[in-house]
Parts: C-alpha cells; structure tokens; sequence
C-alpha cells in the first residue's frame, strides 16, 4: 500500500472518530418543562475504542502477513 493511501486511511479515521465522540442526542419535547441535550458516551465510547483496536490488530495481521509472504 503506497503512503499516500496509509495516510489518508489514518486522515479518515481520526475524522470519523473525532465526527462520532462529538454527537448529542436531544430528547423529545413530550415533557413539560426544559430538555436538556443528553450526550451519548459510556458504552457507545467503548464500543468505538474495541472496534478501533479490532481494526488495528486486523491491520496489523494482514501487514505482517504480507511480509512473510514476500
């Protein structure tokens, strides 16, 4: 893979993250009174963080493994 895909691989990761840890969900004005937006984080934060490092390993494996082949 030549550097200019490695980079813009590594460009389009870091914005997607940064895209996805920025959402607010607002809840539904069915109430009475003031809503105040809820930030979605918890498990939705480590989710990202295990399907992140999962992306990495796979990367990480199929590198290598090209390597051996050569």
């Amino acid at each position: 893979m030549t550097l200019i895909k490695r980079r813009l691989k590594s460009a389009l990761l870091i914005l997607t993250i940064i895209f996805c840890s920025s959402q607010v969900v607002s809840a539904q004005d069915d109430f009475p009174g003031d809503v105040e937006d809820v930030p979605i984080d918890g498990g939705i934060s480590l989710l990202l963080a295990a399907g992140a490092a999962y992306g990495v390993k796979k990367i990480y494996n199929s590198r290598k493994e090209d390597e051996n082949q050569e």
